[in-house]
């Protein structure tokens, strides 16, 4: 496992050099070229490369069109559990925070999971706070085992784990992974991750690999912009998605584009990414990547989200709910995060329906 070899490369690369010397004409002859390289990539990220937007907009819709159709696919998130153990200054789940804390049974999993699939949904993600004691293997096997009763699809977020740990759990039907390393500045992650194993940068940042050696079917990664500085955020992650995609041809890579929203612990973003900037990136990704999906969450507003559909995107979250119990139950648990986008699932289907997408409840499912 190697992508921190990869990271190295670029550790005196003067990116603010770089970024001051792209021209008009580098950035579109990155757009037009059949493929791509490091320097094309870095040549979209450029401040430049804000002048032809529009451009990059119409390649990007035909590469999404051409890899991935007309569609929009679906996920609801599902959390079981907020406890944590990790000190992070940007997360309400932090064991520092005086939180409401929950954790739920299997029957209460099961109410939640008969909730979400009222929706037609058939891809839900399962989320935990990182408690491993807690959340042991044996506890998520078994709320992986009741999902499966209900979707077809059941990927995991939650703390990472050894390579032996994923087949476990992909034996019970897990078959992807969301892990974000959250900044990839090293620096920057010891300073907002103070304790707990998720401090460990470089054991978090072999994440996505160790999922793609268990064979999951789908690995999705992304920094959480706000952290440090946005465009080496975003190169690092373009970067390490296109890594993961040469050297695992056997599993489906996505990107993500989470920006710091409200949390209990009054964190502040000290690196701000504007609306134009996120299009931007995501406008890059597609073109450095145009096989990779794009997943954009509740996080962002419901307006911004709806004008973002014809430019990359291929995966929606809908009425997604970030407390432990947010579906089913009355006594919910503080929110992880607040999600801008509160729009239900019903509202969010016809949302895409009107901008003549399909919406796909469902793409794929394990035949045993």
């Amino acid at each position: 496992m190697g992508y921190y070899k990869e990271i190295e490369k670029f550790k005196d690369f003067d990116f603010d050099a770089y970024f001051n010397s792209v021209t008009d004409d580098m950035v579109i002859n990155s757009i037009h070229r059949d493929k791509r390289d490091v320097y094309d990539f870095l040549n979209l990220l450029s401040n430049t490369a804000k002048k032809h937007l529009e451009r990059m907009a119409v390649k990007s819709k035909e590469l999404t069109e051409q890899w991935f159709g007309r569609t929009i696919s679906l996920y609801l998130p599902i959390y079981i559990s907020n406890y944590c153990s990790n000190e992070c200054v940007y997360c309400g789940f932090s064991k520092k925070n005086k939180i409401t804390r929950k954790h739920l049974k299997a029957e209460e999993i099961e109410k939640e999971a008969i909730e979400i699939a009222k929706t037609g949904i058939k891809h839900i993600l399962l989320l935990t706070g990182e408690a491993e004691n807690l959340v042991s293997l044996e506890y998520l096997g078994e709320a992986v085992e009741i999902l499966k009763r209900h979707f077809a699809s059941v990927t995991i977020e939650i703390y990472p784990m050894e390579v032996e740990q994923y087949e476990f759990l992909k034996e019970k039907g897990v078959d992807g992974l969301t892990i974000y390393q959250e900044t990839y500045d090293e620096k920057t992650y010891k300073e907002v991750h103070l304790s707990g194993k998720k401090s460990d940068y470089h054991f978090r940042l072999n994440t996505p690999e160790r999922g793609a050696i268990a064979d999951l079917r789908a690995v999705n990664i992304g920094p959480l912009f706000g952290l440090s500085d946005t465009h080496k955020e975003a190169f690092f992650c373009g970067m390490h998605v296109r890594y993961l995609m040469n050297n695992y041809l056997n599993t489906e890579f996505g990107i993500s584009l989470p920006r710091i929203n409200n949390a209990e612990g009054g964190f502040e973003a000290k690196y701000q990414l504007d609306d134009v900037t996120f299009v931007q990136f995501m406008l890059a990704y597609r073109l450095f990547l145009p096989k990779a999906g794009i997943n954009i969450s509740t996080r962002e507003k419901a307006v911004f989200r709806d004008h973002l559909l014809d430019l990359g995107v291929t995966k929606f979250s809908a009425g997604s709910k970030t407390a432990v119990g947010g579906y089913a139950e009355k006594d919910k648990s503080t929110e992880q995060f607040e999600t801008s986008d509160k729009r239900s699932t019903e509202e969010i289907v016809a949302m895409v329906k009107s901008k003549n997408y399909q919406v796909i409840y469902k793409d794929w499912e394990q035949i045993v």
